[in-house]
């Protein structure tokens, strides 16, 4: 039987062994041939080709095999990718402008009504500069991206027209780039380069909306109850069901519900307390998925440890029980005052209130709340007396069935944020790094980018921690241009609410996060928890803090200090380092900066938070946020397939000394991913190879307080334990609070 393929074109032609071969062998420049053979992708490739297969298939398959082999070496990934990616440059428009009117000019098939994807102001900045941005766009970059990067951004990022990608990488970041600064086409260009050199990446929103009809860039909102009725609560949930719509994260915090049992004057009734009303909102946010089925909605809620409902609140994720008391799409937290610490620590007792019955005490923090709380407890007003350690273990116990909820530190919230002078701030978001003030009025926002460290680490030629380098004064220059993009973002976004457009112009917070620490760490071969990774950690957060702050203070001279400023501890010549008491090293001008910021403010309120880059690190090839890697291999998931993936670093190295062999291979599979039980692998490689697992954890807080001092919101924070107990894991939780973590764990 013969083999004939159809090509783009619609013809046929006979399948040819040589012209496979060759395809392959084009795409294999500046990999290592002692590791990488095309004859192998493409006797593989032939074993699966029958007639009338399409040459679209034959690279998807040629592409899969790459990435099948990607455990013999990590070139492999990129040449997977770069298959994949000349396929999808076939396919598509090569004129960024085209592209654009393409998706500009789009009309939906079965309405026949104009369906515009990009936004006519867009559309406009490119047909006036289209000569300029169209060969600004450096289509080569695309074959940066390796196999899993480059699916993550076909499956999700790229725009489609008629089911199909129209859009290559290149074109969604100079999308990004000029849906940010639109005719500002110096800083256009200056972010598209640094985007596609992958320098920093814009939040997932971002990447998804710029640009388009209905720019919604933001990746978190922050939400209190309206009021605590009928009108308030829906009120509430409708702006949940809209933001949810665009694509945000929501934060809510429920601490102003009345609890069960509690007196209703309207109806002379009693209150059902939480549990129904978070079942309602589980119920919407399974319903308003983030754009149209792209991720699930995502709400997180916030409860202080005081409320009577505490105990119902603790179940609602769990597995078995009274489905009516459950509600598992959300995701819970308990915003923790530091009077019920050391109640817990003392065996104190706890008493549990209800905040129609004792009011306020979710408006005050610190010795207010203190006050307020201990005075309700002198006049009897509260439901009911326990231990606080029963309640403790309740939450221990949820933390091990669940994993939630999370712990996040109110007061260590409210002292260390340069917001405390707007109110007390009642909640964080779903992925607990953006801290900032909620009113009935006012819905917080954070508009997100993280800086790419691996980028800034030059190679160390050995194990001694002396040898590399990492170039802080670039990291600096980074962060300046990812604080006036973020900016930018503020400006040109798209609110789905008036309350968040509200807020955000008053108070103007940026999130700044990163992603690679552990990458850096392992490119200039320092063990994640030794002396030098913690003061590079400390460094890294030092430069991105002054880079943003001094680009704050730039932009507030050239516009004006954001409208809150005035009583802010900023304005007082406070940073977020005085709040720790920690003082900075002399690299950079501090005491210059502050006199800048004296005489001009701050354009934004709020700087860095870095966040969990779960998309966003699997794009840009790295390891997520500040996070130890959890294994030394593992199991990525793409629509392709399930592709087993071996730390690049690692196999890098054991392939340059002759270790990677099939029973090294063998032995760290049968470890679940870990070297140290492998002789033959040196002591220093091994150091510098640990896995999550193998740090201790105390460490892993350590450095989270370390950086802490240059995080004005707080930090995603996850923290692993193999055979967690309530001995250690409250031995975790209170080392987190006690060295001043905003979010526990």
């Amino acid at each position: 039987m013969s083999m004939y393929v159809v090509k783009r074109s619609g013809k046929s032609e006979s399948v040819h062994f040589d012209k496979i071969t060759s395809r392959v062998r084009k795409l294999c420049y500046g990999l290592d041939p002692k590791y990488v053979e095309p004859v192998v992708i493409a006797q593989k490739v032939i074993q699966g080709v029958y007639p009338g297969v399409t040459t679209v298939e034959l690279d998807e398959l040629a592409a899969q095999t790459a990435a099948s082999f990607a455990t013999q070496h990590p070139d492999y990934s990129i040449l997977a990718a770069r298959i994949s990616v000349s396929n999808l440059h076939k396919m598509t428009n090569k004129l960024f402008s085209e592209v654009v009117t393409a998706f500009r000019e789009y009309v939906h098939p079965k309405t026949g009504a104009p369906a515009p994807l990009i936004s006519q102001e867009v559309y406009d900045v490119v047909m006036e500069h289209r000569d300029t941005l169209d060969a600004a766009v450096l289509h080569d970059r695309d074959f940066e991206f390796d196999y899993f990067g480059f699916k993550t951004l076909e499956k999700s990022y790229l725009l489609k027209l008629h089911g199909k990608i129209a859009e290559r990488p290149q074109h969604m970041l100079m999308r990004v780039a000029v849906g940010i600064h639109l005719g500002d086409i110096p800083r256009v260009i200056e972010t598209y380069n640094l985007l596609s050199e992958k320098y920093f990446t814009h939040a997932t929103p971002t990447l998804f909306n710029a640009g388009t009809p209905n720019p919604q860039m933001s990746s978190c909102f922050l939400l209190c109850m309206k009021a605590d009725s009928i009108e308030g609560i829906y009120d509430t949930l409708k702006d949940c069901a809209i933001i949810s719509k665009y694509a945000g994260g929501i934060g809510l915090s429920i601490s102003n519900i009345r609890a069960s049992q509690s007196y209703i004057r309207g109806t002379n009734g009693t209150s059902n307390g939480i549990v129904p009303m978070l079942r309602v909102f589980n119920n919407t946010a399974r319903y308003v998925d983030q754009g149209g089925g792209k991720r699930k909605g995502s709400i997180a809620t916030y409860l202080e440890p005081w409320h009577a409902d505490v105990f119902n609140f603790l179940d609602l994720r769990k597995n078995h029980g009274n489905e009516m008391e459950r509600a598992r799409d959300l995701f819970y937290a308990l915003w923790i005052p530091d009077l019920f610490m050391q109640r817990v620590q003392g065996n104190g007792n706890w008493t549990l209130m209800c905040p129609n019955e004792c009011p306020g005490l979710s408006d005050c923090w610190g010795e207010e709340f203190n006050e307020l709380y201990e005075r309700y407890e002198m006049e009897g007003k509260g439901r009911k007396t326990i231990k606080a350690q029963s309640l403790w273990f309740a939450i221990l116990d949820s933390q091990v069935e669940t994993g939630t909820p999370y712990m996040l530190f109110k007061d260590h919230c409210n002292r260390k944020s340069n917001q405390k002078n707007l109110g007390t701030i009642k909640s964080s978001n779903l992925c607990t790094e953006i801290v900032e003030y909620t009113a009935p009025d006012e819905i917080a926002v954070c508009n997100l980018a993280s800086i790419n460290l691996s980028k800034f680490a030059t190679p160390a030629s050995d194990y001694s921690g002396e040898t590399g380098n990492f170039d802080l004064n670039k990291l600096k220059e980074i962060s300046e241009v990812v604080t006036r993009n973020l900016n930018r973002v503020i400006d040109r976004n798209f609110y789905p609410v008036e309350a968040a457009r509200k807020s955000n112009m008053r108070h103007r917070p940026i999130g700044i996060g990163v992603q690679g620490l552990a990458d850096a760490f392992m490119i200039l071969k320092i063990a994640f928890d030794s002396p030098e990774a913690r003061q590079l950690n400390k460094d890294i957060f030092e430069a991105i803090y002054f880079g943003a702050c001094n680009a704050s203070c730039e932009l507030a001279k050239d516009e004006e200090p954001y409208e809150t400023y005035d009583g802010s501890p900023a304005s007082q010549g406070i940073l977020q380092y005085d709040m720790w008491d920690v003082t900075p090293s002399d690299r950079w001008d501090w005491a210059g900066l502050k006199e800048r910021i004296a005489q001009h403010g701050m354009r934004n309120s709020l700087l860095l938070a870095p966040m969990p880059t779960a998309s966003t690190a699997q794009i840009l090839g790295n390891n997520e946020s500040t996070e130890p890697f959890t294994s030394n291999l593992y199991n990525r998931r793409v629509l392709a397939g399930e592709f087993t993936v071996v730390n690049k670093h690692l196999l890098r190295e054991l392939t340059s000394r002759g270790l990677w062999t099939s029973s090294v291979r063998n032995r760290i599979i049968a470890d679940g991913g870990s070297i140290q039980n492998v002789p033959e692998i040196p002591k220093e490689i091994r150091a510098v190879y640990k896995t999550v697992w193998e740090i201790s954890q105390r460490i892993i807080l350590d450095m989270a307080a370390e950086r802490g001092a240059y995080i004005c919101q707080s930090q995603s924070l996850n923290v692993h334990m193999a055979e967690p107990n309530s001995s250690k894991m409250t031995s975790m939780h209170f080392h987190a609070w006690k060295k001043g973590l905003k979010t526990g764990t």
